[in-house]
């Protein structure tokens, strides 16, 4: 009896960490955001509705290519990202103010890692992809959020037409 006892006072207190961290607020950089994925630029989009794909390059000029996209409100984008660079390079979809308060973030734990549908973090030559609805008009950034690239340049613009 006390052997089993001991046993489940052992599961117990293993587990608590896990549930900890899957608990709402704790997915991608272990707090912080919630447990939305949907911003004002949009939300994560289905993959099998996708409207159109478009290919983006980053590189250590600390820009993207293209640094401008025009999509419609409602269309589901298929963002296939590249890294051409020798430095890890990130792109993260957002509108200027969440891009902002995540880059400050960032600044502060710049070892944190990102399990968002917003974005993507490639090491040197790797490629990866990010399925967004743009549900509504207006302008829209994405950025690499790497501490300093964002303020040497690595931004781009989301038109998203009524």
């Amino acid at each position: 009896m006390k052997t089993r006892t001991l046993q489940l006072a052992l599961a117990a207190a293993l587990a608590a960490p896990l549930m900890a961290w899957a608990s709402p607020g704790h997915e991608g950089h272990g707090g912080g955001h919630g447990d939305s994925h949907a911003s004002a630029a949009g939300q994560p989009g289905d993959p099998a509705k996708v409207s159109r794909t478009v290919d983006v390059q980053m590189d250590d000029s600390m820009r993207f290519t293209p640094a401008q996209v025009q999509v419609k409100a409602g269309e589901t984008i298929r963002f296939l990202v590249v890294n051409k660079g020798k430095l890890p390079h990130e792109m993260v979809i957002g509108t200027t103010k969440e891009l902002d308060e995540h880059a400050e973030m960032m600044r502060k734990m710049p070892d944190m890692k990102h399990a968002e549908p917003n974005q993507v973090s490639l090491n040197p030559g790797q490629r990866g992809g990010i399925v967004w609805t743009f549900d509504k008009p207006g302008t829209f950034a994405f950025a690499c959020l790497v501490p300093g690239h964002k303020e040497a340049g690595m931004v781009g613009q989301v038109a998203v037409q009524p």
